[in-house]
């Protein structure tokens, strides 16, 4: 009998600006009946160089707002935001939360061939290093139950941080003269480090992902976090029963804390076409 309760509730995604949109158009992928609640902190952004107690403080204030719009589950889609707040926010949160950090490294440790694998990101995720050791807990785990044992036993990660890709991807500027020269010099030690594995550890970076192979060359494998990351929502909603109603139309709902025209106006090719309507203006703390 309980196989057949459907729970309408939407999925809340948040990020610090339109970066999660990446991972929203990949969550609309996997999970086509789902709604979703989008809260994009584009007043705060970026979160890459804020410190650490101010990302916690902006995650939970985020968190109790989605679920105050009654969402099943909180996404996390932004890296700068797991890597700090992630416990905290599971903690508080009443709902399932979702991050982006561990599904991007479970990739990357299955998909590498020699055991060198890069994470590129912002300064702040950098420096947390707990996408090194996502990835360096996933390998330990994947050894154990004897997968990839060959290239993970002579597991090597190299991070390097890549502040311009943030403003470089917002402008537009996906495959430009000027994007190839900031690429070429920001990935030049994962070169030298031999990766064969490279995190996208932004959610920003999808869209350099034509300039990103062309530095790196075809044959390193790209992980894109956002793919991993619907994977584990849809997940979640099976084990937990928490299926919308195939029969139901979907809602798609966003809000962010700047102008809603301006979040509009950038949001299209983050979502991979089609620009979202009806953003309303709302900070963290609204009442809604």
């Amino acid at each position: 009998m309980s196989d057949h309760v459907f729970d309408n509730r939407p999925i809340g995604v948040f990020d610090s600006g339109i970066g999660g949109l990446t991972v929203l158009k990949e969550i609309w992928k996997k999970c086509p009946e789902e709604s979703t609640i989008y809260f994009g902190d584009n007043a705060r952004a970026p979160y890459g160089s804020k410190s650490h107690d101010t990302i916690v403080d902006y995650s939970l204030e985020i968190m109790r707002f989605l679920v105050r719009q009654n969402v099943k589950m909180v996404v996390i889609a932004c890296n700068t935001a797991s890597a700090h707040a992630f416990s905290r926010v599971a903690a508080e949160s009443p709902v399932p939360v979702i991050e982006v950090v561990t599904p991007g490294a479970y990739a990357a440790t299955r998909a590498t061939r020699n055991g060198n694998i890069g994470i590129i990101a912002t300064k702040a995720t950098v420096n947390s290093d707990l996408y090194r050791d996502a990835v360096e807990d996933e390998a330990k785990k994947d050894i154990e139950a004897g997968i990839n044992t060959d290239a993970l036993s002579h597991l090597h990660v190299a991070q390097a941080a890549c502040p311009l890709f943030v403003p470089l991807a917002e402008e537009g500027w996906w495959d430009t003269e000027v994007t190839r020269s900031v690429a070429t010099s920001y990935l030049a030690p994962l070169q030298a480090a031999h990766v064969d594995t490279l995190i996208l550890g932004c959610t920003h970076y999808p869209l350099l992902v034509p300039v990103i192979q062309k530095v790196m060359g075809d044959e390193v494998t790209l992980i894109n976090a956002g793919s991993s990351v619907a994977d584990k929502v849809l997940q979640g909603i099976q084990n937990g029963n928490m299926a919308a109603d195939p029969n139901t139309e979907p809602q798609y709902r966003f809000f962010t804390s700047d102008d809603p025209m301006m979040f509009e106006s950038v949001a299209e090719p983050f979502l991979g076409g089609g620009r979202p309507t009806g953003t309303i203006h709302a900070t963290a703390d609204s009442v809604l």
